[in-house]
């Protein structure tokens, strides 16, 4: 049996939005912050993929999360209101209509994401939800961000 500690673990959580709704990445997992970015588009990329654009001298992937949940492109304006860079080798960044303050949360307010044991987990967006000030935070899991927007081109191209 697990032992339960009485103290839940602390996860500072960097909130935005995209779409409509309120996503989060673990701070821990942000390597800066930045606005005003307009991403060069990329040929043939796939829905939640909105270009590449330039940060602190590294190229970085720009990542729509709306879109990596729903598979459908979302409107965004040429220029990015706020773009959040990620730690990494994979180099990405996501996309942001409104940044907002660091929240801190307890690990036990962080519910499974439904439907997160049917899914292949290697390509499983979102951690869980976590609610906070009212609102619902969908938390992302940035491990396997590049996989999901990845498989959902690979699952629409035409097999012969």
């Amino acid at each position: 049996m697990r032992e339960v500690s009485p103290d839940p673990q602390l996860h500072d959580l960097v909130p935005f939005v995209a779409g409509e709704r309120v996503f989060a990445v673990f701070a821990h997992q942000v390597e800066s912050t930045t606005d005003a970015k307009s991403p060069a588009p990329l040929p043939h990329a796939p829905p939640a993929v909105l270009g590449v654009i330039c940060v602190r001298g590294r190229m970085l992937t720009v990542l729509d999360a709306a879109a990596l949940l729903t598979g459908e492109p979302a409107e965004w304006p040429e220029s990015l209101p706020s773009v959040i860079a990620l730690r990494g080798d994979e180099q990405l960044a996501l996309a942001a209509r409104e940044r907002r303050d660091t929240i801190t949360i307890a690990s036990t307010d962080i519910q499974a994401a439904a439907g997160s044991d049917e899914e292949d987990s290697s390509h499983q967006v979102a951690l869980g939800v976590a609610r906070y000030g009212g609102e619902e935070i969908t938390v992302l899991n940035v491990e396997n961000l590049f996989a999901a927007a990845i498989r959902r081109k690979e699952r629409r191209r035409r097999r012969f």
